[in-house]
């Protein structure tokens, strides 16, 4: 379902009829509609990292720095190309009389179009009534547990739009995040440590990247929780963000780094290690899409062909490996669904993938200390080892505080992270005490009864 209005219900004035016989509530009124700041958000950080890697490349070019600024210049292009696809497939231009925003596309300015337009379409609406387009059914979740009756509300014209506009920029938002800003961040961040030197403009690229990665897997991170809890109005409070930040940035910051210390020690071996990670990821939907023996999803986009559907499920899943490879996608694909996603997410991967990516980073840490250059001797190598698993352990442990006492839906869990963990002792416990060998039973005793017990017994086989 798409994303209609992000307000809480109980917060809207307006004339609500009595529960029908299902006990569902219908709300008459149109819902305050809500500025539209995550689209000026992702608009701005498109802008900002845009200009920050020109005005970078332009200083490659003056200094010769030709790889630089070759790899720099193709970390812009790509992910705004995409950005510009995805935004124009969405809005279904390529079928309409659009010459100046098609324009404004070719120009590489598209989230800027649109962003005017979905501010134009913020401050035209409500100055006078429209008829609605839909009807939408949402459970109030009250500290975590439903609340009661299903309520329905009508969904304007302009609502709609500027849900469309949303939807729109958080997929450009995942794009520019991990086809984009990540390998930017890490292709700045080798380039400063080999020069051994941060110019300002780096610098502010590398900040404005770290942002909108950390945003991007926000948006996953949300975007998770709203498509397993469709049915529920779910409202996230700001500690719940606050947590979800740390938890990212922490998260994104440590792999990152990691993969670049190991990379300026070891520059040829970080080729396989990135694409074994990248394959494994790409193929793992596949490989479950193949074992289940399932058909290609229909209606993923009515204009496309069987072909055009296989297209558009390997760039899904190379976006989706892009997103593992630095951080938990918190969303699972499973290619033979409608919608793409596994509304039933599962605790024990993500449990294998961050002890793994524990691991793995550890691993990177270790080899680049052990063959780290002369240039490290200025740097206390122990100290910043030892910061990067911290970092990560705590980035580890924001996520833990989060899914056990800031998650919207948390009282709908039927296993919390503390039932896991006390599980987990348990089991451990119970494996390592000595096992005690029972007695020797009295067969003169009660013969019948065995005998009752043995007959029981060889029925039930």
């Amino acid at each position: 379902m798409d994303e209609t209005v992000e307000d809480d219900i109980s917060e809207i004035p307006q004339h609500v009829v009595v529960p029908n016989e299902n006990g569902v509530v219908m709300v008459i009124n149109h819902s305050k509609i809500h500025a539209p700041f995550s689209v000026l958000w992702a608009t701005v950080l498109y802008c900002a990292e845009f200009i920050c890697a020109s005005v970078l490349s332009s200083m490659y070019h003056t200094s010769d720095d030709v790889i630089w600024m070759g790899l720099t210049i193709t970390f812009i292009l790509v992910p705004s190309v995409l950005t510009q696809l995805t935004l124009t497939f969405v809005h279904r231009d390529l079928g309409r009389d659009r010459p100046l925003v098609l324009f404004m596309h070719l120009l590489q300015m598209g989230p800027i179009i649109r962003c005017v337009e979905a501010l134009v379409v913020y401050f035209k609406a409500g100055r006078k009534e429209e008829p609605y387009v839909t009807i939408t059914r949402k459970m109030k979740l009250k500290n975590g547990k439903a609340y009661g009756s299903p309520m329905e509300w009508e969904i304007g014209h302009s609502e709609r739009k500027l849900a469309v506009h949303r939807d729109a920029f958080k997929r450009t938002a995942v794009i520019q995040a991990f086809l984009g800003s990540t390998p930017q961040l890490t292709l700045q961040l080798y380039a400063a440590i080999q020069e051994k030197y941060i110019l300002p403009a780096r610098l502010a690229l590398m900040i404005i990247s770290l942002i909108s990665i950390t945003y991007g897997a926000l948006v996953c991170s949300v975007l998770a929780i709203q498509i397993r809890y469709d049915e529920y109005k779910v409202s996230m409070k700001p500690g719940a963000y606050l947590c979800m930040v740390l938890w990212r940035g922490l998260e994104i910051a440590t792999r990152v780094t990691s993969l670049v210390l190991f990379s300026t020690a070891l520059t040829f071996w970080v080729i396989p290690v990135g694409l074994a990670n990248l394959l494994f990821f790409f193929f793992q939907p596949w490989v479950e899409f193949w074992a289940r023996r399932a058909s290609l999803p229909e209606n993923v986009e009515k204009n496309l062909s069987k072909l055009g559907t296989c297209v558009v499920l390997c760039l899904v899943t190379l976006l989706y490996a892009c997103i593992n490879v630095f951080c938990w996608s918190a969303v699972q694909l499973n290619l033979a669904e409608q919608e793409l996603i596994e509304k039933q997410p599962r605790w024990s991967r993500l449990a294998v993938y961050y002890t793994l990516r524990f691991v793995e980073n550890l691993a990177l840490i270790v080899a680049w200390y052990f063959f780290k250059s002369d240039f490290y001797e200025y740097v206390c190598a122990p100290l910043l080892a030892v910061q990067l698993i911290v970092c990560y352990g705590l980035a580890v442990l924001f996520m833990l505080l989060f899914y056990q006492f800031c998650h919207p839906a948390r009282k709908l869990f039927k296993h919390n992270v503390e039932d896991c963990l006390r599980c987990a002792c348990c089991w451990r416990k119970e494996h390592t005490l000595v096992p005690q060998v029972p007695p020797t039973p009295d067969l003169t005793v009660l013969p019948g009864l065995h005998e009752t017990d043995i007959l029981e017994d060889l029925e039930a086989a």
